[in-house]
This record gives structure tokens, C-alpha cells and sequence, in this order.
């Protein structure tokens, strides 16, 4: 009976191995294999590492060398002409190759702005020296590019116009020089706003792992490998938070700066104010929010799709308007030639509308800047400097002072000389018409004046 029944056992075994055999190590393996592995691995060869060097200028105290007392720094400082010490600072961060045929590489512009040197390490230890093709401080995107005959690989572009809250994503990057780190996470809101120590970003796709230095640049993903945005570690106020630009928004950045090396950001030719309870039952509103038109120019964009001074803006590509700096703040996410959709109120009814944005016209800088800033400005030449009494002989001269504005509060007067305005330098007219139109929309800007030997930096109102 015994030995039947271990013949019978025998049998089952035997059955069992011959219908349902072990799997082998690499079906085991692939068992394993989920889509997100399967969208690092068709992705990882695009993500490429970014080391930067950048010269950095710092006083040296020859007397005390720790240079950690300030005690003693103070004092030296005081009866010590100061040494000037320079040392190279070296930073990583991540990029993303969107172009395999040019070689292009998207970033952000923090990870390489003020860099002397660029190089870009791709997946397989291979290494290059990139130039930068374009940079946009506004949106923290940059765009470089390499010199190589070897094929390279690129990314799939996704779309970020129908993401979903929950969504799974991954991000690869470079945190702490760690190459090629992918982390995993999902989409916690949509449109987040965030503010930092160089302004308000917008319309940012936040996600629930923490963006290290060294992820910024790297590719967000969705599961099927496609780009969805470029992580950015701009904001490090909480752990466990990340923050994404969307690629839609990249896309449009991107293609700018490849053809002009900047963005022209989004231009409708509308002046917009603030509300007040009086105003807001003037116009019969049924909400108490919004960006109400003072001014509307002949021949802009928003004249031609039919919008009029009274209406009250309150939506912005489905985001809410409050107040005109709402306005301003996300008419700067978008560029030239990227079609707006507007909600306003007209005589109490809400309407929607579509407009196809243009480029400030550089004619109207410098009417701009005497409305605004409340002066009008010429190159310096020899008759200036002799009217003026100024020794020097190039630069941009202040010719005329707005009564009651910005600068006559200020006291300013004709003959201060405008060195910049913010971080652009300012010698000629071009140079002040370009930096106008890149801050027209920021809330304020610092302007450089010299008068004397002396350079005061002034603050003004856009």
C-alpha cells in the first residue's frame, strides 16, 4: 500500500513539472517587469548629467583668514583696504536631450546661469562641452546644445494639457551627483502657484517626492515615458514636495528660444487696474474679483477681437484673476503668438474669448517707460555731456522728468545716467527698449543711476 501510494505521489509531481514547469530566471525577471520600468529604461538614455563651473570673486581678509568672525571682518574692513580671492564653484544638475538631430538639451536656468563652463555627461560616460542656445530667468528654462556626429538619443514629448490629479509620474535626475536616480510618485494638484525668493512661478504641476538639487532639469514622466514636465528644485520650503514645469508651457518657451535665443512673451495691449466695492457695483458684477480694462490700443490684439475698456477679466486659461497683478503674473507665462482664452464680464454677463497674442511693439518702449517710470531718456553724446557736465563719454543720459511721476518723486533729474535695469546693462536705446519689454509685466524693477561718481540702485513701480 505504501509503495502504491508513492508511486502515485511520484506521478502527480511528474504531471505538475510537465504542465506547470519552473520559470526560468529570465521569465522570472520579466514577470518583474512593470511599466515603470519599462518607461525608465526607453528614457534613461536621454537624461543627461550637467556639471558647471563658475568663477566666484569674494573678499579675502589677509589678517584673519577663518573669515568666520565678524567682529574682526568689520574691523579690517574699516582700516584695511580688502584682497579680492577668486575660486571656481562647481554645481550638477540634470537636463533632458529634446532634439536629437540638433543636439539640443532642455534645463532650467537656474542650474546654469552666470556658469563659465557647461559639460554634459550622457548615459554613457560620454562627455561634451555645451553652449547655451537660449535662457528664460521668467520661466526657469534653458535650452543647450552639443557638437557631436554620434547619434544621440531623445525623449518622446508628452502633452500636460490632460493630466490627472493621482496620476503616477517619475522623475530622473542627478540629486547629489547621484546619476541617473529615478523616484516615483504622483501628481498631487494641478496649476500650483509658487512663490520664491525670485518671484511668483505659475501654473506648476506639483507631485509628492521632493525635487533635490541635482534633479533640477531632469524629465518628469508619465507611465508610458513620455516628457510631462521639467523638474525644478527652485522652491525648498517643505520635504516631501516637488514641483514641475509643464511641458506645454516648455514647448512653447523652447521653440523661442532656439529661434531667437529669448522669449516674446505674450503682448494683448490692454491696461488693467485693481477693484473696489464702488466698481464693482458700477459695473453690476456678480463677483467680486477681477482685472478691470482701463486702456485698450489701436491696432493691438485685443482691439481687433472686439474687447473694450469697462470689461473686467477674471479667468486666464482657466485660471482665476483677482486682481491686475494676477493679470500681469500669467499674461508672463505665456508668449507670442500662443492663443489666449479669456473670461471677462461685459454688463454684468460673462463671456469667453480667444485671442492670438503678439509681441510688444519695441516702438512703444520708450512711451512706455515715460508713463510708468516717468522719464524719457537719449544716448549721451558730446553736446549732452557738455549740457550735463559729465565727464563721461558714452552711456544713457535721463533727457526729460514726467511731472508727478515715479522719478520727479524720486528726484531724479536730466543728466543722471541709467546704467541698468535689473540684471541687463544699459548703454543705448536698444538696450533700454529691450529691458523694458522683458520686465514691462514684473511688479517692480531696480534701475541703476549714477549721478557723480555715485551709483544708487532705485526701485520703480511697473
Amino acid at each position: 500500500m505504501p509503495v502504491k501510494f508513492s508511486f502515485r505521489l511520484f506521478c502527480v509531481f511528474l504531471l505538475s513539472f510537465l504542465l506547470f514547469p519552473p520559470l526560468s530566471l529570465g521569465d522570472q525577471v520579466s514577470s518583474r517587469e512593470n511599466p515603470i520600468v519599462r518607461a525608465v529604461r526607453k528614457v534613461s538614455p536621454a537624461v543627461v548629467n550637467i556639471s558647471t563651473s563658475k568663477l566666484v570673486e569674494r573678499r579675502a581678509n589677509p589678517f584673519f583668514p577663518q573669515e568666520n568672525d565678524d567682529f574682526f571682518n568689520r574691523f579690517f574692513r574699516d582700516f584695511f583696504e580688502p584682497q579680492k580671492r577668486q575660486y571656481v564653484k562647481n554645481s550638477l544638475g540634470s537636463g533632458v536631450i529634446i532634439d536629437s538631430a540638433h543636439k539640443y538639451i532642455l534645463t532650467n536656468h537656474h542650474v546654469i546661469v552666470r556658469a563659465s563652463k557647461i559639460a554634459i555627461t550622457l548615459a554613457n560616460q560620454q562627455e561634451f562641452e555645451a553652449i547655451v542656445v537660449g535662457t528664460d530667468p521668467e520661466s526657469d528654462l534653458a535650452v543647450l546644445k552639443i557638437e557631436t556626429e554620434t547619434p544621440i538619443p531623445s525623449i518622446t514629448m508628452g502633452r500636460s494639457d490632460d493630466l490627472m490629479i493621482g496620476e503616477t509620474v517619475i522623475a530622473i535626475g542627478n540629486p547629489f551627483g547621484l546619476s541617473h536616480t529615478v523616484t516615483t510618485g504622483v501628481i498631487s494638484a494641478l496649476n500650483r502657484s509658487v512663490r520664491t525668493e525670485s518671484g511668483i512661478y505659475h501654473n506648476f504641476i506639483q507631485i509628492d517626492a521632493s525635487i533635490n538639487p541635482g534633479n533640477s532639469g531632469g524629465p518628469l514622466l508619465n507611465i508610458n515615458g513620455e516628457l510631462i514636465g521639467i523638474n525644478t528644485a527652485i522652491y525648498s520650503g517643505a520635504e516631501g514636495i516637488g514641483f514641475a514645469i509643464p511641458i506645454d508651457r516648455a514647448k512653447a518657451i523652447v521653440s523661442d528660444l532656439i529661434n531667437y535665443g529669448r522669449v516674446h512673451t505674450a503682448w494683448l495691449g490692454i491696461t488693467v487696474q485693481d477693484l473696489n466695492e464702488n466698481l464693482i457695483d458700477y459695473f453690476h458684477l456678480p463677483v467680486k474679483y477681477g482685472a478691470l480694462i482701463t486702456e485698450i490700443l489701436a491696432g493691438s490684439p485685443a482691439k481687433e477681437k472686439g474687447l473694450k475698456r469697462g470689461d473686467v477679466i477674471t479667468e486666464i486659461q482657466k485660471s482665476k484673476i483677482k486682481t491686475s497683478r494676477d493679470y500681469y503674473d500669467h499674461l508672463s507665462q505665456h508668449t507670442a503668438n500662443e492663443i489666449i482664452h479669456l473670461g471677462f464680464f461685459r454688463n454684468g454677463k460673462k463671456q469667453k474669448i480667444q485671442i492670438k497674442a503678439a509681441s510688444f511693439p519695441p516702438d512703444l518702449a520708450l512711451d512706455l517707460a515715460f508713463e510708468r517710470l516717468g522719464f524719457r531718456v537719449d544716448e549721451l553724446n558730446r553736446s549732452l555731456a557738455r549740457k550735463y557736465r559729465l565727464n563721461e563719454k558714452e552711456g544713457l543720459v535721463i533727457a526729460a522728468i514726467k511731472k508727478g511721476s515715479q522719478a520727479d518723486s524720486i528726484g531724479l533729474a536730466p543728466g543722471d545716467i541709467i546704467r541698468g535695469i535689473n540684471d541687463l546693462s544699459v548703454n543705448t536705446k536698444e538696450d533700454f527698449k529691450k529691458a523694458i519689454i522683458r520686465y514691462r509685466l514684473k511688479e517692480k524693477i531696480t534701475v541703476l543711476i549714477q549721478r557723480g561718481w555715485r551709483i544708487y540702485s532705485i526701485s520703480f513701480k511697473m
